[in-house]
This record gives structure tokens, sequence and C-alpha cells, in this order.
């Protein structure tokens, strides 16, 4: 067979060669009849082929000389005329082409795309109404589909939607049209005018997996999720190895928080189609979340060796080996990440709180430190080292870093662990003053002040103070 398809080329190669060489001496003024008008079409497909176009331009109109009524050269010249620019040029070849043959699509085609190419979009909105009106049936879905990759070209992207949706309302089983319009409706969002469209189609074609789907889609779109997944069962319901489906089906799931049944349908989908890393890292993702930190691994580790350079896989891996406090393991696994990308913040944070659970205060504190440099205003990451700090017994340092907190960030929860960290230090009157003004201006944050140091509850003079402002609250609300 592939030495039937070499014989096929070469011969073809050959008869193109003689051609051209026909087409050369025609140039030079000997056998000006011998080329039929044909011949002059495969010579400047040839030329158009191989970016030749001003040698294109040349040989469609030596064509028109010997073939002045020809519709076919006058409509390649046209559109070979667009491809260079000179797009007024084109418009009076086609229209003289229309008093020849109103019944050519190309003309109305090339005519849109010569007036997007002036930015004369109504004149092309005109005339492609003009058009739909003229054609039906095949003639009407081939003009359609090609005005939708001229609409694409020229960012009419509304129009490019309405194409396909033109066509499905004649065909609502055109699985080209129902694939296209599937991207179309996300990119332009119109999710509403696709719901409406593919309910249609439902009502008329019910077992059409596809207008299932996209229905789907555009559910998603709009974030209604449980509808979604409803359409989404439909179409796996009539066909049930459409991968793309059980995909989405995954994907809504997750938006829902329903982990099982999200990992059940991605499951579903490396059954049915090739493996991919996004994949196995969504299947990560839900066993992740339920808790079964091996599961989870499993499959971020599948993603690794896909995609060995994506960090975030490592990182998503410790967070497995943290769930189960597994801090050295952990470790390991966010410095790989850190080797691949070096300064992202989250990466720091981990590490971090790693070292810290395995009691390393001081390669805590850096990491919390650098987390910080990238994320001043972060209040969870200030807390985080202040707490570290404390809890290590590093009461000045803590003492330092909550004040540096307070000023980088203006929020009063730093009071509260300001007036914590005085009262462990016994500077019991600079504590209470700070904890009052604490109260008075952020009282929701007392908890924060409570889960520093629970012990701090025992102290009668941080109690009295906590009940005679609660009491004052209570009353002042009371009033009101």
């Amino acid at each position: 067979m592939y030495s039937n398809m070499k014989d096929n080329q070469g011969r073809r190669d050959k008869e193109l060669k003689e051609l051209l060489a026909r087409y050369n001496n025609y140039k030079a003024g000997s056998n000006p009849h011998f080329l039929e008008e044909e011949s002059f079409e495969r010579i400047i497909d040839y030329f158009d082929d191989t970016d030749q176009l001003p040698l294109a331009i040349e040989a469609a109109e030596r064509g028109i000389e010997l073939y002045p009524y020809s519709s076919l050269l006058l409509i390649k010249k046209a559109d070979l005329l667009i491809a260079a620019g000179k797009h007024t040029e084109s418009l009076d070849i086609l229209e003289h082409v229309g008093v020849l043959d109103q019944s050519d699509i190309n003309v109305y085609i090339l005519r849109i795309e010569a007036f997007l190419g002036l930015n004369m979009v109504e004149k092309a909105k005109e005339t492609f109404a003009e058009s739909c009106a003229l054609f039906d049936g095949a003639d009407k879905h081939e003009l359609l589909f090609n005005l939708s990759d001229v609409f694409d070209d020229y960012e009419q992207f509304d129009e490019v939607f309405q194409c396909l949706e033109l066509i499905l309302k004649d065909d609502p089983s055109n699985e080209e049209a129902l694939y296209k319009i599937c991207f179309w409706t996300d990119y332009t969002g119109k999710f509403e005018e696709s719901i409406t469209l593919h309910k249609r189609i439902i009502d008329e074609v019910p077992y059409n997996h596809l207008a299932w789907y996209n229905l789907g889609t555009a559910f998603q779109g709009l974030k209604l999720y449980e509808k979604a997944i409803d359409a989404y069962l439909y179409a796996i319901t009539i066909d049930e190895k459409f991968d793309y489906a059980y995909r989405n089906l995954g994907d809504a799931y997750i938006r829902i928080r329903n982990f099982k049944e999200a990992a059940e349908a991605l499951e579903k989908v490396l059954e049915l189609s090739i493996p991919e890393d996004i994949i196995y890292e969504a299947l990560g993702h839900c066993y992740e979340k339920l808790k079964d930190a091996a599961q989870a691994r499993t499959n971020y580790r599948k993603a690794i060796h896909m995609k060995p350079e994506d960090s975030h896989l490592y990182y998503r891996v410790a967070a497995t080996f943290m769930q189960e406090a597994s801090w050295k393991k952990a470790i390991q696994q966010l410095e790989s990440a850190i080797s691949i990308n070096h300064n992202n913040p989250d990466y720091q944070f981990a590490l971090a709180q790693c070292h810290q659970c395995l009691g390393n205060v001081k390669e805590a504190v850096t990491y919390y430190v650098l987390f910080i440099a990238s994320r001043t205003k972060s209040i969870k990451g200030w807390k985080a080292m202040i707490t570290c700090l404390f809890d290590a017994g590093y009461l000045n340092e803590a003492l330092e870093e909550s004040s540096a907190a307070l000023l980088a960030t203006g929020k009063p929860v730093f009071l509260y662990f300001t007036a914590a960290i005085l009262l462990q230090l016994g500077k019991t009157k600079e504590a209470l003053v700070i904890l009052q003004e604490a109260i008075i201006t952020a009282p929701k944050h007392l908890k924060d002040f409570v889960a520093l140091n629970p012990a701090i509850l025992q102290k009668a003079s941080v109690v009295r103070l906590i009940n005679t402002h609660w009491d004052t609250d209570h009353k002042q609300k009371r009033r009101k």
C-alpha cells in the first residue's frame, strides 16, 4: 500500500512539473490555448500552497485572460487578493462574479471576509444575513461552517456562535457543530443561549449524548453544578464510554465537594482514555479530601511521573505526609518542590510548619521569615511565626515580631498577641493596658489571645478585665 501511495505521489509530482512547464511556455507566447481552466486552477493552487502569492495572482489573471467568464478563476483571484490585503479590488471582482453566478457560496464567504478586512463590520453582517436566506440544506451548512472560520479570524466571536447555532437549528444531530459550539459557548460566555438551544435539541432528539453534554457544560459555566451533573449523567447513560462527560462530571462533583463521586468519575476517565497528569492530580486531590493519604499520594506520584517539572505536585505529596504527621518525609518532598520553584511562599510556609512540628525552631523561623518577606501583610504568616517563638520560649523575640506584625498589617489581633507575651514575661500592668485596648478595638479576636496560651485564663486580673468589658458591652447592646 505504501509503495502504491509513493507511486501515485510521484505520478502527481511529474504531472505538476509538466503542467508548470506548459504554463511557462504559455507565458513565453507558445500554445496559448493548450492550458485548460482546470490546469490554471492547479497552477494557482500550487503557487498559493508554496507561499508564492504574487505568482498565484499572476496565474489567476492569465487564466482569466483565456476564460473571462470563469467563476472559478475569478473567485480564486478574489480570494488571493484578500490574502494580499487588496480587499476593495476583491469586492469589485466578486460583484462581477455575482452577476455571472449567484449560486456559489464562495462569493458570499469572500465578500464577508473582504468587508471584515475593510473593517466594514455592519456591511459584513448584512451580507451574512442575506446569504443565510439564499441557501438551504447542505449548501447552507457549508456556508455557515466556512463563515464561522472567517468570523473567528476577524474576532467576531458572537457571529461564530450564531453560525453554529443556525446549523444546529436546521440539523440538531450535526456532530461537528455540536463539538464546536461547546467550545464557543465557553469562549463567548453564551451559557443561557446554549442552554435554550440544547434543550430544544434534546426535545427533538432525546438520545443525543453530545447535546446532553453541551447542556451540562453550559450549566457548569453558570456554576449550576447539580444541573450540570444531571446532564452529564444523561450523556453517560446514552454513551457509557463518553470519557469527556466523565471528566466534566468529576470536575462538577469536586465543585460541590462530593469527592467520593468525583473520584469514581475520574477513575472511569482513566479506564476510557489515555492517562493524563491532570486527571491523576485531580484524583489525588479527591483522595486527599477523603483523608485517604496513601491513595492521594499514589495518584500524585503518577502525575509526577508524567510531569516531573511540576513543583506543585511534590507539594501535594508533602501535604499527604503532613496529613499523617510524617514531617521528615514531607520535608523531603517540599525540598524537591523548592528545588524547582525556589521562591514559592506556600512551600516555605509548609516547610516552616514541618520544622516547627519537629522542634526545629531555628529552621522553622527561617522559613516563616521567607514567607513573610513575600507576603508582608499575611496575618497567617505572622501568627504562625509568633506562636512558634512563643511555644519555644523565645518570648522577647516573639514580642519583637508581634510589634513588627502590628506595624506591617495594622491588625488588632497582634495587640492580643503582645498582651499575651507581656503577661508571660511577667509584665502584667503593661499587658493589661494593651489587652484593654485590644478588647475595645476588636473583641472578636479574644479567642486568638486565649488560643496562644489557654492557661492565661487562670490569671484573676485577666479574667476580671475580660468580664468587665463583656458585661459593659452586653449592657450597651441590651439598651440598644
